[in-house]
């Protein structure tokens, strides 16, 4: 037994010596290079690949198999000249016997200077899709391709094919020095590129924590862009599960360009991520990220991989000075009325999505001293469709708004108006202006027509305090709709100094000139409030009741104002007539029919009213009242007149009946007896809208045929005192008619 042993000892050992013999002599008598031209014949016939192997190739047989590739091409076989990739390098060995157990054991992977030149050409084809195609089948006709049976079968055909068991990887490490890819798409012109590839992997198993390091510069033409990036992370994968995470990943880098107009952008990300291609769920938990000064936290999680996948989340923005953060991007704000705006910014949200969209559901936003909080969502992030219902406690919006232009002329215009009342508040003597002050509407375009063509918008904002134009505006609500070139105000309201108002509108931006209507009603609001938080000196005082009706077109203040058509009707109660004494022009008016000098001054005083009405129809510009009505304790007015909003200068007729006080008048010049009453004393005002009431003189017109039928009146009491009974009554009347023309 002893020398049966011993024989198979022998035995053994000398297979194993004639192995190594075999092994020693294949790799030193046999030289693969000696067959290259073969090597490269079979990459074409079974991969269609243009193989070009410049440099020597290495390999080693047992008991590890090794190839080492030195200076190598690889082009497509349809365009051999053109290779789209190029490798100084690539070293990598596996061991033989682990192979016959369908496991891959193999030692470090080098791979050295690879570049990859990848090109998609103005049809869209890729120089790479040919690639591992063999050329026979490329074209062969594919007639027979789906009968059972035929060679082409693919094994899901066979239905006695059984699944193929996964190969069992261990790699000690894999490591890349100097790659490059090169991206370009000859149809846009666009180019990306990675260089100074460089990855270090830990040892490479199945279900096992792989630790890696990744760092590459990245660039783009279209906008001009560089980046440079670090990713480090642990990689687990189980194949048969179809599961891939990267544990305690950190990206971090540094990005600059064209966008960023000259600044650096600093960035950082990390986080577990987690994709589960069994369940179609992707995962990035415990998100934490920054950029330059921005700080945010969230989760993120994608459902649906092998449909339409779809997003959701929470993502938390720490409060930043939002200004300074936007400067260090490159972003240029606007100029504001106030330079101290948005130096808070604080966000939290849950988010959701698809490809196609983007929603931030129950937003909390601080942004400054107001708070909101609602929803905001991109509907279609192809067409930009934006969808905002949002709720804030207080928004002061002149704060964000331009500042207001100043106008070079508006010095000379104001000592011009100033002039005017001057001249307006003399005592009645001076003529008035002959004409209106200069223009004062702009013809620079307001709106952006082609943006708003383009707008599909739905939004519903409510706020519980509203600063806009400097008018405080209380539970303000707008609703707006925009789509199709059809932008659609469906409701503005609000509560204005303990008034109200609510107001409707529409632009209309699809024809070349474009259309506006609107229509508004106002409660009870002070109307010199208003003018006094406009910074323009009110002409009237009194609680404001209006509805208009009105429709203009254009696209500048000078063509809205020119093309102003429509309706108006108004109320003013309990008011006043501010810098217009009506008792003194009145007192002016007797005095000079009384032939008497006035010696009392209302210099400083208002007309009070119980209530001033009227309605408005504006034609091109020019806006008509027919029909003013006043009730003035004592007195009645009326009047009738335009106000030519194109220049603001104003012409009126007005009319005062003393009705009711016949007392005593302050001033003994201008006593009224029984003979003025029921009198219509004119007045005319005319001239520049921002003198007001003080615009308003007598009538000398007027005035000439008041004279004459009080002359007229008087004659007509001599005759009664001298007549008497003396002449019949028709005669007497005669002679009264006579004197009173």
């Amino acid at each position: 037994m002893k020398s049966i042993g011993k024989l198979l000892g022998l035995l053994l050992l000398g297979l194993l010596l004639i192995v190594v013999a075999l092994g020693f002599a294949l790799t030193h008598l046999f030289d693969p290079n000696d067959y290259k031209d073969e090597i490269r014949q079979i990459a074409r016939d079974k991969a269609n690949l243009e193989l070009d192997l410049k440099g020597d190739i290495g390999w080693s047989l047992f008991p590890w198999l090794g190839l080492e590739l030195h200076d190598t091409t690889l082009a497509s076989a349809a365009s051999p000249d053109k290779p789209f990739a190029d490798l100084q390098m690539l070293g990598l060995s596996v061991r033989v016997l682990p192979l016959l157990r369908k496991e891959v054991q193999m030692s470090d992977i080098r791979v050295e200077g690879l570049n990859l030149t990848l090109v998609r050409d103005e049809k869209g084809h890729g120089n790479w899709e040919d690639i591992g195609r063999p050329a026979q089948a490329t074209q062969a006709a594919p007639a027979d391709a789906t009968k059972p049976g035929a060679p082409g079968d693919t094994p899901a055909q066979q239905p006695d094919s059984a699944p193929a068991r996964p190969l069992k990887l261990d790699i000690d490490s894999l490591t890349v020095n100097n790659a490059r890819v090169d991206y370009t798409d000859a149809k846009t012109g666009k180019q990306y590129s990675a260089e100074s590839i460089e990855l270090t992997t830990g040892a490479i198993r199945e279900a096992a924590s792989i630790p890696f390091k990744l760092t590459a510069f990245f660039g783009s033409n279209q906008p001009l862009m560089r980046a440079k990036t670090e990713l480090a992370a642990n990689l687990r994968f189980d194949r048969a599960l179809k599961r891939y995470q990267l544990e305690d990943a950190r990206l971090n880098g540094e990005a600059s360009g064209e966008p960023l107009k000259g600044k650096t952008l600093t960035f950082n990300a990390q986080g577990q991520l987690l994709a589960d291609l069994a369940a179609n769920v992707a995962e990035w938990n415990g998100l934490k990220l920054s950029a330059n000064q921005l700080r945010a936290l969230g989760e993120l999680k994608v459902h649906d991989l092998d449909k339409t996948p779809r997003l959701e989340g929470g993502l938390s923005i720490a409060q930043l000075d939002l200004r300074e953060f936007l400067a260090g991007l490159g972003v240029e704000l606007p100029p504001m009325q106030d330079a101290g705006t948005l130096k808070k910014f604080e966000m939290a949200a849950k988010l959701a999505g698809t490809p196609t969209s983007l929603a931030l559901e129950q937003l909390n936003l601080k942004l400054d001293d107001s708070t909101f909080s609602g929803r905001l969502a991109i509907a279609d992030l192809d067409k930009q469709a934006l969808r905002v219902q949002l709720k804030g406690d207080k928004l002061d919006l002149d704060r964000y708004l331009p500042p207001q232009k100043k106008d070079k002329d508006a010095s000379a215009r104001q000592a011009e108006v100033q002039g005017a009342v001057a001249a307006a508040g003399q005592a009645g003597t001076t003529p008035l202006p002959d004409k209106p002050t200069q223009q004062a509407w702009s013809e620079e375009p307001v709106l952006p027509l082609e943006t708003l063509r383009k707008l599909d918008l739905e939004a519903d904002l409510a706020f519980g305090q509203l600063t806009f134009d400097k008018l405080p505006l209380g539970d303000a609500r707008l609703k707006a709709r925009g789509k199709g070139g059809l932008v659609e105000l469906e409701q503005l309201r609000g509560a204005l100094y303990g008034g109200d108002f609510d107001a409707k509108a529409s632009l209309d931006v699809r024809p070349p000139v474009p259309l506006i209507t609107a229509q508004k009603r106002v409660n009870h609001i002070p109307v010199e409030k208003i003018l006094t938080a406009l910074e323009q000196k009110p002409p009237v005082r009194g609680a404001l009741d209006l509805t208009a009706d009105i429709r203009t077109s254009g696209n500048s203040q000078k063509a809205w104002v020119d093309g102003l058509n429509g309706t108006a009707s108004f109320v003013l109660n309990d008011g006043a007539l501010l810098d217009a004494n009506l008792e003194q022009q009145l007192c002016q008016g007797i005095a000079t029919l009384n032939r008497k000098a006035l010696t009392t001054t209302y210099s400083g005083k208002e007309t009070p009213f119980e209530q001033l009405q009227g309605s408005l129809v504006f034609n091109n510009g020019v806006a008509s009242n027919p029909d003013l009505k006043a009730r003035i304790p004592g007195l009645s007015l009326s009047g009738n007149g335009d106000v030519d909003l194109r220049v603001l200068g104003l012409d009126y007729r007005v009319g005062i009946v003393i009705e009711g006080d016949k007392g005593e008048m302050p001033d003994p010049a201008c006593q009224v007896n029984k003979r003025y009453v029921g009198i219509e004393w004119p007045l005319h005002c005319r001239g520049p809208l921002e003198i007001g009431a003080k615009a308003c003189r007598l009538d000398k017109d007027g005035m000439g045929k008041i004279a004459a039928r009080l002359a007229g009146d008087k004659i007509s009491e001599k005759l009664e005192e001298k007549l008497g009974d003396k002449v019949s009554p028709e005669l007497k009347d005669a002679l009264k008619g006579l004197f009173k023309r």
